[in-house]
């Protein structure tokens, strides 16, 4: 057995080492699942039991982040400590306990939570639509390209900004038939519809989303509908992308008005698209880099935000394919 490596941790009270170690351990544990070494916590000491420098630098460095956000009062939880040590050998320290320190509040939701971004990429995405008349987020599910999304479009319609929200999505049957399902074309795409729907209610409750969806205002729709339109002074959110073909894309595209936002979301390992015919977001994604005023940004894996444990079947999956 090799020496354990000692790691003076400074604790000042029971409470600080809890919220350092999670209740039960929760953050050692997992520390240790993905070091793959042992870890023994003490009220002043982490004991590593690893004669490898770079492994326990990299744990160094780790507790170092956390105890500034420990001694600065900001909340963390197991997500953020897995994406922490995804990110930490590849980010500076400094702009990592940036994200956390200096986040900045997107919107609260109607229960009055805020809500920040949770990591640099997301960042990234909400600057980009600050800046940008048509932006593309694209990467895995869970990431919160579409969510984010509708937060700010929702702002900007509570700010008048905007007169106009636009959700819409390319119907397209995911292997399943849409003409077996109950009811009008509303009724059969609306559950399609489901994730741009619980994202508004999160945030305006049931009650407000419904009535500005009545009075028009927010408009959630299958794409087909956006033909023959132009969108002036609206804020148009395109989800699930790769399932558009080249010409749908297009057609989307050249919808934009003057005063109007696009965004563009999807995941392209995620097509439902017969397997010849290539997707809009990947055609597009090819052709609008380097265009003044467009901006496409991609999330991965470490993005994504939903149980940690969703981060591993993406993985495992993409390397089966692989």
């Amino acid at each position: 057995m090799v020496d354990l490596a000692k790691l003076d941790l400074n604790i000042a009270s029971v409470s600080e080492m809890v919220t350092l170690f999670g209740t039960n351990d929760k953050y050692i544990k997992i520390l240790q699942r993905l070091y793959g070494v042992e870890l023994y916590a003490s009220s002043t000491q982490l004991l590593i039991d690893s004669d490898d420098p770079k492994v326990i630098e990299s744990i160094k460095v780790i507790f170092e982040i956390l105890m500034v956000l420990l001694r600065k009062n900001i909340f963390f939880n197991e997500r953020d400590l897995i994406y922490i040590f995804h990110i930490h050998t590849q980010v500076p320290k400094d702009d990592i306990l940036d994200l956390f320190l200096n986040r900045k509040e997107v919107i609260k939701t109607f229960l009055g939570k805020p809500v920040y971004p949770k990591t640099l990429n997301q960042n990234k995405y909400l600057e980009a639509i600050e800046k940008n008349t048509l932006t593309f987020g694209i990467g895995p599910a869970g990431t919160g390209k579409t969510y984010l999304a509708v937060l700010v479009a929702i702002k900007k319609l509570k700010e008048s900004l905007i007169k106009k929200i636009v959700l819409t999505r390319p119907a397209v049957e995911a292997g399943e038939n849409l003409g077996f399902l109950p009811g009008d074309l509303k009724e059969k795409v609306d559950p399609y519809l489901r994730p741009l729907y619980d994202a508004m209610y999160e945030i305006l409750g049931v009650k407000q989303t419904e009535d500005l969806i009545e009075k028009g205002v927010i408009e959630i729709a299958p794409l087909a509908y956006m033909r023959g339109r132009t969108l002036e002074n609206a804020f148009v959110i395109l989800d699930e992308a790769q399932n558009t073909t080249i010409n749908q894309m297009k057609l989307f595209l050249t919808r934009l008005g003057f005063g109007s936002k696009m965004i563009v979301t999807g995941d392209i390992t995620q097509s439902d698209l017969p397997p010849r015919i290539e997707s809009g977001l990947v055609k597009a994604s090819q052709i609008l880099t380097n265009v003044n005023d467009i901006e496409i940004l991609f999330f991965d894996q470490i993005d994504v935000v939903r149980h940690p444990l969703v981060q591993t079947i993406i993985q495992r999956f993409e390397d089966a394919k692989n």
